[in-house]
């Protein structure tokens, strides 16, 4: 499931540069804006998926502490470990859909298109960010899960 969603993370953040390459070069907007959409519907459910499998992972290994009397603060790492998640990924998502929301007020003539833009680049860049911290996330919660496994 892990790499499903870091599949998942990837195909956004590429879609996401795709879309600013077509928008930089302005000859297809109409490509432009196909692939803004699904970039942008690929990275929201990405990230929110990724925050719902953190959820799930501290659960189950709070869980399985519980029913087999295992002793240790696995549970509390798993959740230091997933703590920046929510608010990188948040941020993330906010910004991807800020930009493409931005994206409408630049075709209709109402913002310049630099805004858009500069959003877009900053967008970009949080999933950049949030795909590291979910990385990290994901490699340490499977640590832990790992441990608890050797517990029972």
């Amino acid at each position: 499931m892990a790499q499903a969603l870091l599949t998942a993370v990837v195909i956004g953040l590429l879609g996401l540069v795709t879309t600013t390459v077509f928008g930089l070069r302005g000859a297809d907007i109409s490509r432009h804006i196909s692939f803004g959409i699904f970039s942008t519907m690929v990275t929201l459910l990405a990230h929110s998926m990724m925050m719902f499998y953190l959820i799930g992972k501290g659960k189950a290994v709070k869980d399985a502490m519980k029913e087999h009397a295992v002793a240790g603060d696995y549970h509390r790492r798993i959740a230091v470990a997933r703590k920046p998640v929510f608010s990188i990924g948040t941020l993330a998502m906010a910004v991807t859909m800020t930009a493409a929301i931005l994206g409408a007020s630049v075709d209709t003539g109402v913002l310049p298109p630099m805004v858009h833009a500069m959003i877009a680049y900053g967008a970009i860049a949080c999933n950049l960010a949030a795909a590291k911290i979910e990385i990290t996330a994901l490699m340490e919660s499977s640590r832990i899960v790992d441990e608890v496994n050797r517990q029972l």
